[in-house]
C-alpha cells in the first residue's frame, strides 16, 4: 500500500484540517492554516518513514501465508516450528527503530 500525503500529515499531526488533489505536496490545502507549521520537507520525511514500515509490514504478510495455512502448518507441525518461521520473518523484515 502506498502512503499518501495526508496519511503522513495526521501521523505528524492528528487533527490536522488538510486536503491535497492528486496526492501532489504542491496542492495542499490548509484549513486550519497550519498552526504548527508542518513544512512540505517534514511531511516528505514522515511519509518516507511510513511507507519503509509498510513495505516491511507487506512483505511479511506475503511471507507468513494466509491464516488458514498457518493453522494448518501449526496442526501439522506444531507450535513451536510456526514460532521459529515466524521469527525468521521477523529477522528478514526487522522494523528498523
Amino acid at each position: 500500500m502506498k502512503i499518501d500525503i495526508c496519511t503522513a500529515i495526521l501521523a505528524i499531526k492528528n487533527n490536522a484540517q488538510v486536503s491535497v488533489s492528486g496526492d501532489d505536496i504542491n496542492t495542499l490545502v490548509w484549513h486550519d492554516n497550519n498552526p504548527t507549521n508542518i513544512t512540505n520537507q517534514q511531511i516528505l520525511t514522515k511519509q518516507s518513514e511510513l511507507q519503509l514500515l509498510e513495505d516491511v509490514y507487506e512483505n511479511r504478510r506475503k511471507d507468513y501465508g494466509t491464516i488458514v495455512d498457518q493453522l494448518d502448518e501449526i496442526y501439522h507441525s506444531g507450535l513451536d516450528a510456526w514460532k521459529t518461521r515466524i521469527s525468521n520473518i521477523k529477522q528478514k523484515y526487522p522494523k528498523g527503530n
